[in-house]
């Protein structure tokens, strides 16, 4: 350290990791606010957003004052001081995140429940947060790469990390690596599950929360699914959303709800009617027009799967699926996304996402490697809006038309500027266009 360079009158600490000491600085700055609140975190490749907002429902409905912190906001249960627009990162760097609680503590919240990223627990964002209940949604291979993380070994320890901060925790098990991911930790734990047969996993152990019957709710202004849950908490669990996954990220809000106190009525009340912005939500139309579509944010191959499995579930003449990938991220993404989509859509429409630094063209051509693996029928248009309205254009009665990648987003990033840009709005701009 060149300290000899800097005025005699500054003081100088040598800390062992600078992440660390800026956490450690930030909680003690702003007279460390998660103290004096119960904080919840939920952490996993997919889920964590639809998660929090089911615990935020229930506590809610259960008479606490919760903020919010994820992809989509940062909510200080509705105060207008506490209320801003997502953050760039999942889990804000530290001197944010505890400026954050410091205003939910201000205006008396007494609950928080946020998405911790893996990339999160990595930079030490989270470091010295005692968390009363967190969860693990899953693990999927993704945010592998240059800038993210340097293999799948690194991404599950770095997961790791949060259950060696936390009081209790809710694991999915049917993903085979809860097992490895809770290793080591010494948190009281429970686990629960969906069983279908399909999605048993490999861990035969018996969950605290188990999910089996599952229907599926096809109305013309909601689709929903419905099953019975058994265990800690018994009864007929119904979402006013569509997915199985749904349903796994429901069992682990009840099992944090439950484990808070929250009584079994409000639980299945909170999770019957909470929603989601821009996770895989349907839009309303203007006219009845036979068809549906529903905006979501998966933004890569496995959750765009997920998502087009989930409406085939529905039964629709055909799934037409329109889509892009985001400029400057994981090149092998975009040929997977493709692939996905060509296997589980009858139509796909590559567009633009957020092309940030490079070329949008370049990106969809990567696309295509991926659907030329397939058989699927299949457009490239460029301009987002055209994209939406050439598929509204062509769409037939018992059609399902499903916008991803942007989900909530209401910009378009290109070469650093963050252009207006929302996917309802652009269904609706195109709806008056053709009507």
């Amino acid at each position: 350290m060149e300290k000899d360079r800097l005025p005699e009158q500054i003081a100088v600490i040598a800390v062992l990791d600078t992440r660390i000491a800026l956490a450690e600085i930030a909680a003690a700055f702003y007279r460390y606010p998660a103290k004096e609140m119960q904080i919840i975190g939920v952490t996993g490749t997919k889920g964590k957003t639809t998660t929090t907002y089911m615990i935020r429902e229930g506590l809610r409905q259960a008479g606490h004052k919760t903020g919010l912190i994820g992809t989509i906001e940062v909510d200080a249960d509705g105060a207008e001081t506490g209320r801003v627009q997502a953050e760039t990162h999942t889990t804000p760097e530290s001197p944010e995140l505890h400026q954050y609680l410091r205003i939910m503590a201000d205006v008396g919240c007494d609950s928080v429940v946020m998405e911790v990223s893996s990339q999160a627990l990595k930079m030490h964002r989270v470091e010295g947060i005692h968390f009363t209940a967190t969860v693990f949604t899953n693990l999927g291979e993704d945010h592998i790469g240059p800038g993210e993380h340097a293999d799948m070994q690194e991404y599950l320890e770095c997961k790791r990390k949060l259950f060696l901060q936390t009081e209790f925790a809710a694991g999915n098990q049917n993903d085979v690596l809860l097992e490895e991911v809770w290793a080591q930790t010494i948190c009281r734990k429970v686990r629960y599950m969906v069983r279908d047969g399909e999605c048993d996993g490999q861990n035969t152990q018996t969950a605290d929360y188990v999910a089996e019957q599952i229907e599926h709710i096809n109305l013309q202004e909601e689709l929903g699914i419905t099953c019975n849950v058994s265990g800690n908490v018994s009864g007929s669990l119904t979402l006013s959303m569509p997915g199985q996954y749904n349903i796994s990220n429901g069992l682990a809000a009840m099992a944090v709800l439950k484990e808070m106190g929250v009584s079994d009525a409000v639980i299945f009340e909170a999770l019957r009617t909470v929603q989601v912005p821009g996770r895989m939500e349907q839009i309303k139309l203007p006219i009845l027009t036979g068809y549906r579509i529903l905006v979501d944010y998966a933004h890569n191959a496995m959750s765009l799967k997920n998502s087009l499995k989930t409406l085939r579930n529905y039964q629709p003449k055909r799934i037409v699926v329109i889509f892009g990938c985001g400029g400057n991220r994981s090149k092998s993404r975009r040929m997977a996304m493709g692939e996905t989509a060509g296997r589980y859509a009858d139509q796909v429409i590559v567009t633009t996402d957020n092309p940030r630094y490079e070329d949008p063209e370049a990106i969809m051509k990567e696309i295509e490697i991926g659907l030329l693996k397939t058989n699927v029928y299949y457009t490239m248009i460029a301009d987002r809006k055209e994209a939406v309205y050439y598929a509204i254009e062509h769409a037939q009665s018992g059609d399902m038309i499903l916008i991803a990648g942007k989900g909530h987003e209401n910009y378009q990033e290109i070469r650093g500027i963050r252009y207006p840009m929302d996917d309802k709005e652009l269904v609706r701009e195109c709806m008056q266009m053709l009507l």
